[in-house]
């Protein structure tokens, strides 16, 4: 009777997110009300001609003329016709080919043709609905292989995101405030709710905030002692020129917030794995639980410290093969564009690396306090 229960709550589940599912695809592909700039739905299009070019790499490429007509679906001029010309390359590097379906920012010309239709250009292709269906695909991989707990995952998400964009605009709109600071109370925020929604409120838990937050706040010491003796030397910000407040500042909050989720995982990996030895078998003593949880953490600290390489690193791929095609040098090239990446890398991995010991100690800590209890 149990089992029929929690089955019938599991396809309670899958029908409100059926439903959720239809009815997001269904807004997002009628959300035209929502934007200011005009949309324009691609409802015709032709080929003019194609002409040969040179990049601006000296390559060869063709140039392709189209032309396109769309019905305004917002704004003042809805309901009517504009005309569009795009001119795009084979490569598609810096321009896109258009289809009847397609949605596009457009602006309106003044020259309101005499049976009503318009002139325009083209601004930026509406993209939604593409983000939406990736945000669908890892919402149902998340349901489909976590069931319940992937559910609490997802709202932990869901919470964890509008949380940093508050905070986020809190500091945007004010100057007295140190993005730091702020980071720091929704880092706290963000290891409590995540974990006591996945986990629940339980003694491997606890360990796993608690070995959590303090792996990462040493690993933030760390890295500002570092940062300050240092001098910053060797980091290169010029890819934050562009911001108004200190680049430094916004540096060491991105490596508070990226090494937070991989400190994260491997605290409760190792708190939840020790914990299930212990509940096989009561009488397992600390030492074989220490060796154990020693031989865990060495098998996750090479592929977690991985992760955050590449996650950093790929980023700069695209900058990288532009500065390459434009004849720069390698060392200049990767110092630039690699330097930031690279440190962040190597903070999160010193911070998976504090909370191996600092886990293991800690939930050793809670199993020998429960089992004096018991």
């Amino acid at each position: 009777m149990k089992k029929l229960k929690n089955l019938s709550s599991i396809h309670y589940i899958y029908v409100i997110v059926a439903i959720l599912f239809g009815a997001s695809f269904l807004f997002v592909n009628n959300n035209y009300f929502l934007y200011e700039d005009p949309i324009a739905k691609v409802i015709e299009t032709s080929h003019v001609d194609t002409t040969e070019a040179i990049d601006s790499f000296g390559n060869e490429d063709q140039l392709y003329t189209q032309h396109i007509t769309g019905l305004i679906k917002n704004g003042d001029h809805q309901g009517n016709l504009i005309h569009l010309t795009n001119q795009y390359s084979m490569s598609g590097a810096y321009d896109h080919k258009f289809n009847v379906g397609n949605d596009l920012f457009v602006s309106i010309h003044s020259d309101n043709l005499e049976n009503g239709e318009f002139t325009g250009s083209i601004r930026e292709v509406k993209r939604d609905k593409y983000v939406l269906v990736v945000a669908w695909i890892f919402i149902f991989a998340l349901l489909l292989v976590g069931k319940k707990q992937g559910l609490f995952s997802l709202i932990s998400l869901l919470v964890n995101a509008i949380i940093l964009s508050f905070i986020l605009d809190i500091y945007i709109g004010t100057t007295g405030l140190s993005l730091v600071f702020l980071c720091i109370l929704s880092a706290v925020f963000f290891t409590i709710t995540s974990l006591l929604f996945v986990n629940g409120f339980n003694e491997k838990t606890y360990s796993a905030i608690i070995a959590t937050l303090l792996a990462t706040l040493i690993t933030m010491i760390i890295t500002y002692l570092t940062l300050w003796v240092t001098s910053s030397n060797g980091l290169y910000y010029e890819a934050m020129q562009f911001l108004t407040r200190p680049p430094q500042t916004v540096f060491l909050a991105g490596i508070l917030i990226g090494s937070l989720g991989a400190v994260m995982d491997v605290a409760i990996t190792i708190s939840s794995s020790l914990f299930n030895l212990y509940e096989k078998n009561t009488n397992i003593s600390t030492k074989a639980l220490l060796s154990s949880g020693m031989e865990i953490g060495k098998d996750i600290m090479g592929t977690m410290t991985n992760i955050l390489f590449f996650v950093y690193v790929s980023g700069t791929i695209p900058v990288i093969i532009l500065y390459f095609k434009n004849h720069s040098m390698l060392g200049y090239t990767l110092s630039i564009n690699l330097s930031l990446e690279l440190a962040r890398a190597i903070a999160g991995g010193i911070g998976i690396v504090l909370t191996i010991p600092i886990g293991l100690y800690i939930t050793v800590g809670f199993i020998n306090r429960k089992r004096v209890r018991s």
